[in-house]
């Protein structure tokens, strides 16, 4: 039976079939360590052991006011992954998601009234918001923009986060860019290139020049400018390639996996405009000429063209004729003479 160390050092995708068991255990455990409940929370939150079950549960703590702040906020914001993966998915195939759309709605529902309930403890509000955008609503939009309008920098930076997902805030993405705040400046950065803020490819390439980057900021830089400009990631990349640290190397490989991906998406986007582009115009074409009757026009021109080349063949006929009878007259003269 694998432990919470165990999972917690393993990629989701290796996990065994009893860690959705384990970790569940670990959160109802009201005599576990608080570190292991907020740990087990996070874990939840990957979507290979989510179902109804674990969404409820994370529900019903994150609603708990007896429970610790920490661990409301946690499982508010790991609610977060699922409703991205339904809200993209849809429930037209109900193996994509391993929720309903009921639970879907519920936690929707619910983490808009956690962020609404002025009552409830601000990490936990500011949480509920940014596990809500991950499927993003209306209203979102106005929460984001008093956020950010906030004085609270910790309200800014969740605004900033939010607005990776939502959209409509580039100007606000770009400003933040500038922030000496280190966590605006960071997800910032990641927000430019979830949105691809064309205005931030100077200040990403700034940073990926400087040696004294930092290495989280590094590595989100590394990850938007694949987005902003992917024709262009492959030269501004190519130093970092050959980086000694790993980390950095395995964000470089996977930022040009993505930027080659959306270049031959554009490509193919390209291909298939132009195409469409000329079947329109062929096809419009073709019916101007058969309104207008084009195809008769062209006919009755030809016959009025060999039309035209039987009489010209006629006159020239004509006039050699003249010709040999004003030649035989001038004959006939001459021998008169």
């Amino acid at each position: 039976m694998p432990n919470l160390a165990t999972l917690a050092g393993t990629a989701p995708w290796q996990w065994p079939d009893s860690a959705r068991n384990v970790l569940l255990d670990a959160l109802r455990n009201p005599g576990a360590p608080p570190s292991d409940r907020v740990l087990a929370a996070e874990l939840l939150g990957h979507v290979v052991v989510m179902d109804d079950q674990v969404a409820h549960t994370l529900l019903s703590i994150a609603q708990d006011d007896r429970s610790a702040e920490a661990l409301r906020a946690q499982a508010a914001i790991s609610l977060g992954p699922i409703l991205e993966q339904a809200d993209v998915d849809g429930f037209d195939d109900s193996d994509m998601v391993p929720i309903t759309e009921k639970t879907f709605r519920e936690i929707q529902r619910t983490l808009h009234k956690l962020y609404a309930d002025t009552g409830v403890p601000k990490f936990v509000r500011r949480r509920a918001l940014e596990g809500a955008v991950r499927a993003p609503q209306e209203w979102q939009k106005a929460a984001l923009r008093a956020a950010w309008s906030s004085d609270d920098e910790e309200w800014k930076v969740t605004a900033v986060f939010g607005m990776a997902y939502v959209h409509g805030f580039e100007d606000e993405i770009l400003e933040a860019l500038h922030s000496p705040n280190e966590d605006i400046h960071y997800q910032a950065v990641v927000a430019a290139g979830e949105r691809e803020v064309k205005g931030a490819w100077r200040h990403i390439v700034s940073l990926l020049a400087s040696r004294t980057t930092d290495k989280a900021l590094l590595l989100a830089a590394i990850g938007a400018v694949a987005t902003i400009r992917p024709d262009e990631a492959r030269e501004v990349l190519d130093d970092l390639a050959g980086s000694d640290d790993p980390e950095v190397v395995e964000a470089v490989h996977e930022a040009l996996t993505t930027a080659r991906g959306l270049s031959e998406e554009g490509d193919e986007d390209e291909d298939v405009n132009e195409a469409e582009i000329d079947g329109d115009l062929a096809e419009n074409l073709d019916e101007e000429g058969e309104d207008e009757g084009w195809g008769d026009e062209d006919e009755e021109d030809e016959e009025e063209e060999g039309d035209e080349d039987e009489d010209d063949e006629d006159r020239e006929d004509e006039d050699e004729d003249e010709d040999d009878d004003e030649d035989d007259d001038e004959e006939d003269d001459g021998r008169d003479r």
